[in-house]
């Protein structure tokens, strides 16, 4: 193995035409010196083609290029993903526009909401008001418990329904309240339609018409620009204590007990919506009563002997 390797040591060298005097002597007496040098003188006659740079590259650049086709490989799932989210939007989109859409007013609270032609309403506490979406602009109609005050966008007939009666405008302001067996509405700006019962009555700007227990009351005419309760008072019209009081468990969300009434008076006036303090007293010396205050949440009316 080492003289191999010697031997291929001395080749190259002498290939490469580093050997000295000494050991190109020594290297020409081996017996395969004869060999090498017969292939070394073949070699030398042979010549490499000649090689045209420019001719080459022009060659190369002339060439058609293939155009590489990429195919991006998405994974399935991300379609399937895609493919539910839009399904699932597109029912939510068809479920909020054909069943109804309900607006509720906590007690002691007020809700301010537009409608889909942009109406304008503002819910009292403890009311509620249902509508479709779907077909709105031609049919403007909805159904309210409670109280609300509306700005009516024009267009349309606008329809409310309660289970009292029924309001029909067209573009215009008015408040609408239906509690217990007490139907009233006030139209502040253009013209409403009351249907009671078999009775249609026809209201303009600074009109009220009520009905309590089947029958059409006297009350005073309204004297503001709009409901009190959107001011932060409330107004009563010949109102008993029960109602009254059902108004102020709303409004202050709170629980209010009347002992020993038996009181049939009726009161007309306002009390302070953002102070159930000063609301009490105003109730307690109108009916002579003792207010007991157990907590924020329960409150005591209990009525005075006045007799002597």
């Amino acid at each position: 193995m080492k003289n191999e390797m010697e031997e291929n040591y001395q080749l190259a060298k002498w290939l490469a035409g580093e050997m000295n005097a000494d050991e190109l002597k020594a290297f020409q007496k081996t017996p395969e010196y004869e060999t090498y040098q017969k292939i070394a003188d073949y070699s030398s006659q042979l010549e490499a083609p000649s090689f045209d740079e420019n001719k080459w590259y022009t060659t190369i650049v002339s060439k058609p290029k293939k155009v590489k086709k990429v195919v991006r490989l998405q994974p399935t799932w991300w379609y399937k993903i895609a493919a539910i989210f839009i399904l699932f939007l597109g029912i939510t989109l068809f479920y909020k526009s054909y069943f109804a859409v309900t607006e509720y007013s906590e007690n002691g609270q007020q809700t301010a909401f537009l409608l889909p032609d942009n109406s304008k309403v503002l819910l009292n506490a403890g009311s509620e008001i249902d509508y479709k979406k779907w077909g709105w602009k031609n049919h403007r109609q909805l159904t309210l418990t409670g109280e609300a005050y509306f700005r009516a966008a024009k267009g349309k007939t606008f329809q409310i329904n309660t289970n009292l009666g029924k309001v029909t405008v067209v573009g215009t302001q008015f408040n609408v309240k239906s509690r217990n067996n007490r139907f009233d509405v006030t139209c502040y700006e253009g013209c409403v339609k009351v249907n009671y019962r078999n009775k249609e009555v026809f209201i303009t700007h600074g009109k009220r018409v009520v009905f309590e227990n089947g029958k059409p009351i006297e009350v005073p005419l309204p004297t503001s620009s709009q409901p009190e309760w959107t001011m932060g008072e409330l107004a009563f019209a010949n109102e008993d204590l029960t109602s009254i009081v059902k108004e102020l468990e709303r409004q202050y969300d709170c629980s209010i007990e009347l002992q020993n009434n038996a009181t049939q008076q009726l009161f007309t006036g306002s009390v302070p919506l953002h102070d159930i303090d000063g609301a009490l007293q105003i109730l307690a010396t109108t009916y002579h009563l003792k207010i007991k205050k157990i907590n924020s949440q329960k409150i005591i009316l209990e009525a005075l002997n006045v007799e002597k």
